[in-house]
């Protein structure tokens, strides 16, 4: 009988060992992730700065702002891959990059506030800008799904400006110098 409690209460004090342990491999775990995830936002906020902040990022971003077109053929004629590799390379870059950060931010990989305070609202000057190129390009060449990432990250960006500043009227003509009246 002294053999079968001490065997009951070995049982017991090993189910409670076991139990402790699979908590401390739990807590070990969520707080791995926790790390991880902290590590990864680090780097994508620094990948964005690096990226839209740097002094080659404002260039393709002023260069970008500054084309002008009246149709989407006359921007293929004048900027499309056939007649103009090297502005296809940057602005495809560009878009692929914002597209990327909408998508993250849409997943909750990176949060807005961040996303806001690295690139305020350039995404949506660009998507204001080029919406009907990126209408016409789904409609002719990539289809729908096409672009989702930029948009959903322009209108966020938009969305937070006009949250932080209700009077904000995105401009018409974006980077031209329009005198105070």
């Amino acid at each position: 009988m002294v053999e079968a409690e001490l065997l009951s209460t070995l049982q017991s004090v090993s189910a409670i060992a076991t139990a402790i342990g699979v908590c401390i491999a739990a807590t070990y775990y969520i707080m791995n992730l926790r790390m991880t995830q902290r590590t990864l936002k680090i780097n994508m906020t620094n990948n964005l700065l690096q990226y839209f902040s740097s002094e080659e990022g404002q260039r393709r971003w002023i260069e970008l702002m500054n084309m002008k077109w009246s149709s989407y053929d006359e921007f293929e004629r004048k900027y499309g891959s056939d007649n103009n590799p090297d502005n296809f390379a940057k602005r495809s870059s560009y878009f692929m990059n914002l597209n990327a950060v909408g998508h993250f931010l849409k997943a909750g990989i990176i949060d807005r506030e961040t996303v806001y305070n690295v690139s305020t609202v350039n995404a949506s000057w660009v998507w204001l800008k080029f919406k009907g190129f990126f209408e016409e390009h789904k409609r002719r060449y990539v289809g729908k799904d096409n672009y989702v990432g930029l948009e959903y990250l322009a209108d966020e960006m938009m969305r937070m400006k006009l949250e932080r500043d209700p009077e904000y009227k995105f401009p018409l003509l974006f980077t031209e110098y329009i005198p105070d009246k």
